[in-house]
C-alpha cells in the first residue's frame, strides 16, 4: 500500500504545526491514501515518528513529500540519511523522495493574491 509523508522543516514556534496541519488536512481531502506530516527539527513529530505510523498502517511504500521551498542540505543529506536509518530498520518498505515546492507558478499566484489584498 502506498502512503505520504510531508515534511516541514519544523520551528521552535509550535504554532507553525498547527499550519502545517490544515494543510496536510487539506490533503487528505484530496487523496485516497494514508498522509502523515513530520518535522526535521524541533518537534516530537519526526521523520521516524510519521514514518512508524504509515508502516503501522500497513504503508508498504512512502512518497515523501517535502514542504521546502529550496534543496538545500537537509534535502540532499539529512533527510535521506534519517530515511536510510529508518528504511535499514524496516526493509520491507521503499521511499521516494518528491521535489521541494521550488519556482512553482502557483507560489506566484498566491504571492500576486496577498499583494492584492
Amino acid at each position: 500500500m502506498n502512503g505520504v509523508l510531508i515534511l516541514a522543516h519544523g520551528s521552535r514556534a509550535k504554532e507553525t504545526e498547527q499550519t502545517v496541519e490544515k494543510v496536510v488536512e487539506m490533503v487528505r481531502q484530496q487523496i485516497d491514501m494514508p498522509v502523515e506530516m513530520a518535522f526535521m527539527e524541533f518537534s516530537e513529530r519526526s521523520i521516524h515518528a510519521g514514518m512508524s505510523a504509515l508502516a503501522d498502517r500497513g504503508v508498504t511504500h512512502v512518497k515523501v513529500v517535502p514542504y521546502f521551498l529550496f534543496s538545500g542540505m537537509h534535502i540532499q543529506e539529512d533527510i535521506p540519511g534519517e530515511l536510510d536509518a529508518f528504511l535499514r530498520e524496516h526493509p520491507g518498505m521503499t521511499v521516494s523522495m518528491a521535489q521541494t515546492i521550488g519556482a512553482d507558478p502557483r507560489i506566484a499566484d498566491i504571492l500576486v493574491d496577498r499583494i492584492t489584498q
